[in-house]
């Protein structure tokens, strides 16, 4: 068996066989490449995937009008504020989240390629869809998990999403935390010769195009118009870029996308210490600030998550806040839901008291919950492995030290991510990844002003300035 250095000399080629995408075809310079080029020769548009979400049960979701919560922002919000929360139940779809529909597309084209399964690299409810598509198409499934830390423990979650793999006929291959992860990924990929599901696929993204489509029209039919707000669990990018995009393409592009992540700052994502001591394993700024600032850090060549292109605002809540956003909705709306889509819910929460009444807000998704996914296993843990948990202002919150479960509504509040320093840093990582002497093209130019919503003339002004600094 090959070694992890080995293995890695070889990842463009395990890639581009197990995907069957020519990357190479669509760079256009140094740091360029044709993103529009690479989704649309996939032949997949919203309709087409539409249609083949609906032959395997994905899809289609309930869109709820959360009317007990917005009556609770109501009575806390400024004089004529608190806009209409809705929710759009993606816990509806075969495996309990939204990544069913990102399954769906990729294990369609592994079908309609001959491959006779599916390999996918994930820790989470990915793993779940992708073995659930597989199953309901006839394909063998292998996902590849980083499960647990050195001493073997697990988080409930994990574990919780491991017997949900295995129920669908999946084997699933757990590892400690460490870089060992991709090397096995592509390990697998290479000794089966199967399909490579990766997350950050075109298949990928152009299966959650569906979710910001429905959300928008199904707005649009219960209000009249479309919605104002949509706020979005934001990991490694795919999520709110597939969303956008369907938005854009129901023709709301005028929707606010808003970014909402866990705060986790100080917790490292690859530390054996830090694993466990985080009580959600997505949705977390250990995943959303380092894909956003460098988003090709991902398995594939190029990621078509590109989460800058498409966010109008980026806000984080602390855990405790979830926790509670997740009891609210529980008790207030007889819906109990994992803790991801909870994460834009807490959010939404303070979000919405922003807004005048008659505007909307949408939280984008929810996802199934089960015991490794409930609250109190999740806290369970974080006792056990020395963290404090207690009830008061959110904001004294510690991640990996203490957890701070709000008393009153009115605490839950959103932090800001300063969009201007996240366009900075993927300035900086994009010049990182080049010789030093490299010379920039305007369609490099061209490149990074679109990836990170700006102009040429602020990406010039950003280069000189990173230059400056590094002297």
């Amino acid at each position: 068996m090959s070694g992890h250095a080995e293995v890695m000399a070889r990842r463009g080629e395990i890639v581009r066989k197990s995907i069957g995408l020519d990357y190479a075809r669509y760079v256009t310079g140094v740091l360029a490449f044709d993103y529009e080029g690479l989704l649309a020769d996939t032949g997949y548009d919203v309709e087409t995937v539409r249609a083949l979400q609906a032959r395997s049960a994905v899809g289609s979701t309930p869109l709820v009008e959360l009317r007990n919560l917005t009556e609770l922002v109501r009575s806390i919000a400024p004089a004529g504020r608190g806009a209409r929360i809705f929710v759009k139940d993606e816990a509806a779809n075969p495996s309990g989240s939204f990544k069913d529909r990102r399954a769906s597309v990729s294990v369609h084209e592994a079908r309609e390629r001959g491959f006779d399964g599916v390999v996918a690299a994930t820790s989470g409810n990915y793993g779940a869809a992708v073995a659930s598509q597989a199953a309901k198409a006839g394909l063998g499934c292998i996902v590849v998990q980083e499960a647990f830390d050195s001493r073997g423990v697990a988080q409930p979650e994990i574990a919780e999403k491991t017997r949900a793999c295995e129920a669908y006929g999946a084997e699933v291959i757990r590892l400690s935390v460490g870089p060992e992860l991709f090397s096995v990924f592509l390990r697998v990929l290479e000794e089966t010769g199967w399909f490579n599901a990766s997350l950050y696929t075109p298949y990928s993204i152009l299966g959650i195009e569906t979710l910001g489509h429905e959300l928008a029209l199904q707005t649009r039919a219960a209000t009249g118009a479309f919605p104002d707000v949509v706020v979005v669990t934001h990991a490694g990018g795919g999520n709110l870029t597939g969303t956008a995009r369907g938005l854009r393409a129901a023709g709301a592009a005028e929707a606010r996308v808003v970014a909402a992540s866990v705060d986790l700052t100080g917790l490292h994502m690859a530390s054996d210490r830090d694993f466990n001591r985080k009580s959600f394993t997505t949705g977390h700024t250990g995943f959303s600030i380092p894909f956003t600032t460098w988003p090709d850090r991902a398995d594939v060549p190029r990621n078509a998550a590109r989460a800058l292109r498409y966010m109008d605002r980026f806000v984080t809540v602390t855990q405790g806040e979830v926790f509670y956003a997740t009891q609210a909705l529980a008790e207030l709306e007889g819906l109990e839901r994992g803790p991801a889509g909870n994460t834009s819910l807490a959010a939404a929460f303070a979000l919405a008291q922003e807004l005048p009444r008659d505007r909307t807000l949408v939280v984008q998704e929810t996802e199934y919950t089960g015991a490794g996914k409930h609250p109190l296993a999740q806290l369970d843990l974080a006792r056990r492995l020395g963290v404090g948990i207690e009830r008061g202002d959110p904001r004294r919150s510690r991640p990996g030290e203490s957890i701070v479960i709000p008393e009153r509504p009115e605490q839950i509040t959103v932090r800001e991510v300063e969009l201007d320093g996240l366009r900075r840093s993927y300035v900086a990582n994009a010049l990182a990844s080049l010789d030093p002497e490299t010379d920039l093209a305007e369609e490099d130019l061209d490149f990074l002003a679109a990836e990170t919503r700006t102009r040429p003339d602020w990406v010039r002004e950003a280069i000189d300035g990173i230059h400056a600094a590094r002297g």
